[in-house]
């Protein structure tokens, strides 16, 4: 929670690039998301949307919302997904192509509703906070457009459970390890 109100802090102060001009976009996305690699589940395809805020010539904050949704055969149940994320975006070159690390928080909800006919019965919704890294790219179209793509971690944990295999050094407490991921790529207009 204290991370989110850092972030909307971030989002809501003045910048330079905000004064610059093209510091803020708004597109569409295509995620192919990857659930729990425990489970071998595949990927699942989602449509989306971003918000990209430049908050300096070498950061942008975006916001980003995915959905899916997938209703059995008999028509008597509906589940819908929808993935929010915060994700800080750190370029460490800004070019044409600019690589961008990013790290940020995702809400996961999931809505379970019961059908009959038109009408629902009943709903029942899930939801899960997990921390998300990865690394992309935005190819510039102008001074007014950005496509982009990008690989992320999701759910990410530090830290190991299993004493035994830390052979004393203590290194497994600091390596991350993650239960799914996600590519995405997008196009957003910038005003």
């Amino acid at each position: 929670m204290k991370l989110a109100r850092f972030a909307l802090l971030l989002f809501l102060l003045p910048s330079p690039a905000l004064a610059q001009g093209q510091s803020f976009g708004i597109g569409g996305r295509f995620s192919l998301v990857r659930g729990d690699i425990d489970a071998d589940t595949g990927a699942e395809r989602f449509l989306g949307g971003q918000i990209r805020v430049k908050l300096s010539p070498r950061t942008a904050l975006e916001v980003a919302l995915d959905v899916r949704t997938d209703t059995n055969d008999a028509l008597t149940e509906r589940i819908r997904r929808y993935p929010i994320q915060a994700s800080l975006l750190l370029y460490p070159v800004r070019s044409a192509i600019s690589p961008y690390v990013l790290a940020g928080g995702g809400w996961y909800s999931q809505r379970l509703e019961t059908l009959a006919g038109d009408e629902t019965l009943s709903s029942d919704t899930t939801r899960e906070f997990g921390w998300h890294a990865g690394l992309g790219g935005e190819l510039r179209l102008g001074s007014h457009a950005g496509a982009h793509a990008d690989y992320r971690y999701t759910f990410l944990t530090f830290g190991d459970d299993d004493e035994e295999s830390d052979s004393g050094i203590g290194l497994s407490r600091l390596l991350p390890s993650f239960r799914g991921s996600m590519w995405t790529a997008g196009l957003t207009l910038y005003f």
